[in-house]
């Protein structure tokens, strides 16, 4: 009898959904390698490089020697710098001691997660949402309750939605904004009458991934922490991949109240200790600097989500809203499932993805992953002449399907 790793697997990896958007990414990877001219508009990453500064510095923390162990929750410098931040531009008092420095944003909210959540708990979502956030929960054994809203509400749930939501056993809500995948940011309004929702529950914990914060196309961002009655029981999750163009780097931090991210910091002693040195030693001076290399690049990722509107109009079948911040436009197509190209039927977005895959050689996110099958996710962090090429391609693709 031979030996069968894959019989080894514990039933929680098998149960584990696989990112749909790293799985999207590895096919167009594979399609690439065979020669394949693939424009990949799958991933979320800015295509743009650190600004020079933030490199410089983690070279300057290199040769002075800032390459051991840091604390847990993070280097010293690096918290104080976003204590500083937090007040500056979110108008939020912390105290170094609520904030835990974690390898990316992901990490920040997988230690959340498993520091408060218990196999009974339940966790309101607003959806569409990030792939990973649905899947922590599940991995940390809580019970992820979506709240829909679809692209005819701008993607953006009611306070009566939130409401019908909650029950007895709801411990946390999560939510992105600007969101990813819709590029939905949310008003000082709309977070008001959440947080009117949330004031009838006292025991439910408010998380707000604020990942995307520095991209967004509206007159300003709002934390909902900052929101009356919301800053002690709301954690904020930020980092440095979008906004400073450090995906790489991997690091990111939330801001909480001071039990909870002393559980936090616990979680992550465990799993990874501190994020690396030099990385943090840099990501302080980012805060810290002029953040003009940040505004160039926001005002091209607006200059790209105008083009790609304008070319998504001239694509029959394709419904769209205009996104106000981060990275994308989630784009229903309702009208193109159950059209047929050849043999084949697109009975399904993913169907879609893969025949614009290998037909386009465009590669794009099915919005199954996100909470919304009637979707596509299209990332326009790349060049205007591959969004050009790459939306003109999608058209002549479409164009064959009867």
């Amino acid at each position: 009898m031979t030996f069968q790793p894959e019989s080894l697997l514990s039933d929680f990896v098998n149960k584990l959904e696989e990112s749909s958007t790293l799985r999207m990414a590895q096919m167009a990877r594979n399609l690439k390698a065979k020669g394949y001219d693939v424009i990949n508009l799958s991933l979320g990453e800015p295509d743009f490089d650190t600004p020079q500064h933030i490199k410089d510095a983690a070279e300057e923390a290199l040769n002075a020697g800032i390459t051991k162990y840091t604390p847990v929750a993070g280097l010293l410098e690096l918290r104080q710098a976003v204590v500083e931040k937090f007040k500056r531009d979110n108008n939020l008092d912390f105290t170094i001691d609520q904030i835990v420095v974690s390898n990316g944003s992901k990490q920040s909210f997988a230690n959340l997660c498993f520091a408060i959540l218990n196999p009974s708990d339940e966790v309101v979502i607003f959806a569409p949402y990030w792939v990973s956030h649905y899947e922590i929960v599940k991995m940390a054994g809580g019970t992820p309750v979506a709240v829909h809203a679809d692209i005819n509400k701008d993607f953006k749930p009611s306070a009566s939605d939130l409401e019908a939501a909650m029950s007895d056993k709801t411990k946390m809500l999560i939510f992105s904004s600007p969101c990813n995948p819709t590029g939905t940011v949310f008003s000082q309004a709309e977070l008001e009458s959440y947080a009117e929702v949330l004031a009838k529950y006292p025991n439910v914990l408010a998380v707000s991934d604020e990942i995307y914060e520095y991209i967004n196309f509206t007159d300003k961002h709002v934390s909902l922490a900052a929101i009356p009655g919301m800053e002690d029981r709301t954690v904020t999750i930020n980092g440095f991949a979008k906004g400073f163009a450090m995906t790489g780097w991997r690091i990111g931090y939330l801001g909480a109240p001071k039990a909870i991210a002393t559980a936090c910091t616990k979680i992550q002693g465990q799993f990874t200790s501190g994020a690396s040195s030099f990385g943090q030693y840099a990501s302080a001076v980012a805060l810290r600097s002029s953040l003009e290399p940040t505004q160039k690049m926001v005002k091209a990722f607006k200059k790209r989500r105008d083009l790609v509107i304008e070319l998504l109009s001239n694509i029959p079948g394709i419904k769209y809203n205009i996104p106000e911040g981060a990275f994308y436009v989630f784009a229903d197509v309702t009208q193109l499932l159950g059209k047929r190209y050849g043999k084949e039927t697109i009975a399904t977005s993913d169907d879609l993805c893969d025949f614009l895959l290998n037909t386009a050689h465009v590669a794009l996110v099915s919005g199954t992953g996100f909470g919304d099958p009637n979707c596509i996710r299209i990332s326009y962090a790349a060049s205007e002449v591959d969004l050009s090429k790459a939306l003109n391609r999608i058209r002549e693709s479409l164009d064959e399907l009867r």
